[in-house]
């Protein structure tokens, strides 16, 4: 239990502490493959607002040297989240969702995703730790394309609160 006390050492806030599970970190999830379409492409560029032709004009996109129209830098969230979605819900992790939230997500990008390429993407568990009571998950991710070049490595954080 977490106590925060106020004057005269009275309890303002009594949280249990979030059970955390280390022994996990360095586990290994199998990858989770991802065929870029063209069209899924075009509406995630669309919905984020993204006019640059390169993204939405397979014309423009070949006139620039590409075999088809190019994703945006954050359609590394679509075609990693499915390798995410089983290490979320591992049981032997155990995340309760009805205290997560997300910290942050970083990446690094390497060459270019266009609409025709297989991405296969494996996560695996950087660091699970407790402070003040709280659960912090990181999740690594490396995103590799049909030519076995990294195309994206990313770093998910999440937060579990104690309350």
């Amino acid at each position: 239990m977490l106590r925060l006390a106020g004057a005269a050492g009275r309890a303002l806030l009594e949280l249990p502490r979030v059970a955390v599970n280390t022994g996990v970190i360095g586990k290994t999830y199998p990858p989770a493959e991802y065929a870029v379409g063209r069209e899924k492409i075009r509406e995630f560029a669309l919905a984020v607002g993204e006019t640059n032709p390169l993204h939405l004009d397979v014309a423009a996109a070949r006139e620039a040297g590409h075999a088809d129209v190019v994703a945006p830098p954050m359609f590394a969230v679509v075609y990693s989240f499915p390798a995410l979605w089983p290490v979320l819900f591992d049981p032997e992790i155990g995340i309760d969702f009805s205290r997560m939230v997300h910290a942050g997500q970083e990446f690094a990008w390497g060459p270019l995703v266009v609409a025709g390429d297989e991405i296969s993407t494996t996560v695996s568990v950087a660091d699970i730790s407790e402070r003040a009571g709280n659960g912090f998950y990181v999740f690594a991710s490396e995103s590799v394309n049909g030519r076995g070049e990294t195309v994206c490595s990313g770093r998910w954080s999440n937060i579990v609160r104690g309350a």
